[in-house]
């Protein structure tokens, strides 16, 4: 109750209120990163455009490596959101799935579990949950770059900044940035002594601790040793097993070793480890129009504020993670060269109960039932990546200024899966089966791929102010895919419907060549246009889950894009306005989606990798800080996207499927058919809305701070107000899987010592209770053409209100 009121105290001081987004950092301690060490040779030699060395560049602006060489945000000729972790803290931003708080043109879904999770900018993420397809918005983390997408979901501790790469970005960091980079990068040894304590404490059991010392060791020798610990309770109460899920328990360790092998060689050794165990992420019915599903869910009772489930198996995704790597940086005096060494294991154990119900004992669920308990649906990730980067940049600005290397990358993943369920051919409602008949299967799949590049960007000043920007990658890419399957599994059980036995090995290769061209104007060292063209790729994939084809497999066609965007830049001279603003447009052709191909008559589950005809995605991107005096600041930015695909052969919404007609002529444009008399209800999509990509976001984040008259205490209240219009769940454009819009307003009010060694803050978020939902789906127990409308949903802990407080301390 304290916390509240204070809380509202601190709201109430807010004048303006609206959604934040910010990202070039202002004067105020919060919103700005980190200083870099000074050991960091990247930093070391920043210069901004016209030559002016870095400590003449203006307080408050930002230094990012979007390009892998040191420069201002302002002069990179490319639409980049850069957060310092100041930033992260205040506005309560704890992992990777957090930043679309900040970041208008970052979207994300959160699936049944860390597979089909994704994150989306402009629109265009990863559509499908396949272990063989690459993620389109790659993560990478001091240099290394996550292999598959569930990698990126990590939690954030002693991070220097995040910087938010919009577009494809293949030139210069690979094959799996089709739509853009979250490029994280945490801090460096130090050397002078210092450690950093943070906790914090919210409503719904949650708990949050991280802390990091660093220091010389000699002269030369520096180390930074940083460790983290949550246990966040779960928001879903389950009244069957009397436990609340969706929650989890993490902790993590890492250790930076950097040495200053000579004047000019920087050695910087990293290793890391993460553990988390999670029972995330059950689905809560919010709609029931079946009578037997409504009644074998009592005593829950579905609907859009549904929060209690009634599972006798809780779902569960428990992971583990330990990366690896060695940077070497030799300063040459007029370029750098870099050397990065990383090792990544990622284990990854998840089961998903399917029926969603107490189905202990199994219960008559009605004749014709295609299943009536599916309890184990359990996959498994073993992910072994090594990797290694060189590459030369050149340092300081002249009238030619480059990065070029080369990559290699080696990557093996082996995908176990089983799965057994029950099915009840007589009985009554509800009441145990006499006779369950049990289907089972379980495969292993194993996918090995080997990728080698050499790359290289360069901008050349012709006159004036305007440079030519031009890039290229050269890379070619083979892999082996091979597996079994076996069913049945458990002696007396049959063959689970649509995973027979089967095996095969199947290898596929392809090269590529993508680059990047583009012209950038300098008005003057605060103002900036510039136009580019991108060539853009995505890796093929292949299919490693339970329901592949083993025996017939093809490979997945890789994606491509093309990318133009527009972009203006400024900043006042003394940092009062800055904006950075874009006009885009990415044409895709071959994007790598999730097809449902199931068979809702027979109760055949098949979900397909394929590839989709085209896709557009294009719009306008606004972001600008306004700061009218030394303590106020207001962050703002605004997306609009208008994402669209082009797909043949989809399923249609099951809930249009019985009025299906028979069309045997040519096939209609954005209507459901049946080609045939009794086949499935397919549909042919133009122009169809991409799935989680909203039209409108907005974000506006106001904050004021200042001294304590007759203390050495100063105050700070900040808030976030997001604004995000209707998203589309699912592909296939099923009109009962939509999330309406809504507007999320977070509010923190802090206070500290001037000299920053202590910190308390009190926030809330979601302060009006918004609810809203990160997925919709139907749900699969007697989902039929008779039966369309019943719906499962997932949600974040903040969809709605809770309360919490962060106490840090320096020493």
């Amino acid at each position: 109750m304290r916390i509240r009121l204070l809380v509202a105290a601190g709201v109430g001081a807010l004048s303006v209120g609206t959604p934040a987004l910010a990202q070039e950092a202002g004067q105020a301690a919060t919103t700005s990163p980190s200083e870099p060490a000074p050991s960091d040779p990247l930093t070391a030699n920043v210069v901004d455009s016209e030559g002016t060395p870095d400590q003449a560049i203006d307080e408050g602006e930002i230094v990012v490596t979007a390009q892998k060489r040191a420069e201002r945000l302002l002069d990179v000729p490319l639409a980049v959101t850069a957060i310092g972790g100041n930033d992260l803290a205040t506005r309560n931003i704890t992992d990777t799935a957090g930043l679309t708080q900040a970041v208008p043109s970052l979207t994300f879904q959160q699936g049944a579990n860390p597979t089909n999770t994704s994150l989306r900018i402009r629109g265009v993420g990863t559509s499908l949950f396949g272990q063989g397809v690459e993620p389109s918005v790659s993560v990478v983390v001091d240099g290394v770059v996550a292999a598959r997408a569930a990698q990126g979901f990590s939690d954030f501790a002693d991070i220097e900044r995040v910087e938010v790469l919009r577009g494809p970005q293949g030139t210069l960091f690979g094959r799996n940035a089709s739509a853009g980079v979250v490029n994280v990068v945490t801090a460096r040894p130090t050397r002078d002594f210092q450690g950093r304590i943070d906790a914090t404490v919210a409503e719904l059991d949650e708990y949050r601790v991280k802390g990091t010392v660093s220091g010389p060791i000699s002269d030369t020798l520096r180390a930074r040793v940083t460790g983290f610990y949550n246990n966040v309770g779960g928001h879903v109460r389950n009244i069957t097993t009397n436990r609340n899920v969706n929650g989890f328990e993490s902790w993590g360790v890492r250790g930076k070793l950097e040495w200053d092998a000579s004047d000019s060689l920087n050695l910087l050794l990293t290793g890391s480890y993460s553990k988390n165990n999670s029972d995330c992420c059950a689905s809560t019915y919010i709609r029931v129009d079946n009578p037997v599903v409504r009644q074998l869910l009592l005593p829950v009772t579905a609907s859009p504020r549904n929060r209690t489930i009634t599972e006798d198996t809780d779902t569960y995704a428990n992971s583990r993670q330990i990366v690896g790597s060695l940077q070497a940086d030799w300063d040459l005096g007029p370029a750098t060269i870099t050397s990065i060494t990383a090792y990544q294991r990622y284990d990854l154990d998840v089961n998903q109960p399917i029926d969603r119900l107490n189905t202990n004992p199994i219960p008559f669920v009605g004749t014709g039932a295609p299943y009536a308990s599916w309890n184990l649906n359990r996959g498994q990730v073993k992910l072994d990546n090594f990797s290694q980067e060189l590459r030369i940049g050149s340092n300081g600005a002249s009238d030619l200024t480059y990065v070029a290397g080369i990559f290699y990358n080696h990557l093996e993943i082996t995908r176990p899966f089983e799965r057994r369920r029950a099915v009840c051919r007589v009985g009554v409602i509800g009441q145990p089966c006499a006779a369950p008949i049990f289907q089972s299967a379980s495969s292993v799949i194993n996918l090995n791929t080997e990728s080698i590049s050499a790359f290289g960007q360069a901008e050349y000043r012709i006159v004036g102010g305007l440079k030519v920007i031009g890039g290229l990658r050269l890379q070619y890419e083979t892999g082996t895919n091979s597996g079994t399957r076996t069913a049945p599994i458990v002696a007396g059980d049959v063959i689970f419907p649509s995973n027979p036995p089967s095996s095969g090995s199947f290898t596929a290769s392809d090269t590529a060549l993508t680059g990047k061209a583009g012209l950038q104007y300098e008005f003057s060292r605060n103002l900036q246009t510039y136009a580019t063209y991108t060539r853009g790729y995505k890796g093929q994939g292949y299919e490693m889950e339970i329901s592949a084809d083993l025996a017939n497999q093809g490979v997945l066609e890789p994606e491509n894009v093309d990318a133009y965007e527009i972009g203006l830049k400024g900043r006042t001279r003394g940092g009062s306005l800055s904006f950075s603003a874009a006009l885009f447009q990415a044409d895709y052709t071959n994007l790598q989606v999730q097809a449902n191909r199931s068979d809702p008559t027979t109760g055949v589950v098949q979900f397909v990798a394929t590839n989709a005809g085209t896709s557009r995605s294009r719009g306008f991107e606004l972001e600008a800080t306004l700061r009218p005096s030394p303590g106020f600041s207001i962050n703002a930015g605004f997306t609009l996207a208008e994402s669209t695909i082009n797909i043949d052969g989809l399923n249609c919404p099951l809930q249009l499927q019985a009025g299906a007609p028979v069309v045997t002529g040519a096939a209609p444009i954005n209507r459901c058919y049946r080609p045939a008399a009794g086949a499935t209800p397919t549909q042919n999509l133009r122009g169809a809305t991409l799935p989680v990509s909203p039209r409108y976001r907005l974000n506006l984040s106001p904050r004021y701070e200042n001294d304590i008259a007759g203390t050495d205490l100063s105050a700070f209240a900040q808030m976030v107000v997001g604004f995000q219009s209707e998203q589309q769940f699912a592909v296939e454009q099923d009109p009962l899987l939509v999330q309406p819009a809504y507007t999320l307003v977070d509010a923190t009010i802090g206070f500290g010592k001037d000299n920053g060694r202590y910190n308390l803050s009190l926030f809330v978020k979601n302060l009006f209770n918004e609810y809203y939902f990160t997925d919709i789906r139907h749900g699969s127990l007697l989902a039929t053409v008779n039966s369309p409308n019943d719906l499962v949903a997932t949600f974040n802990k903040d969809s709605r209100r809770y309360f919490g407080a962060s106490f840090g301390m320096k020493f």
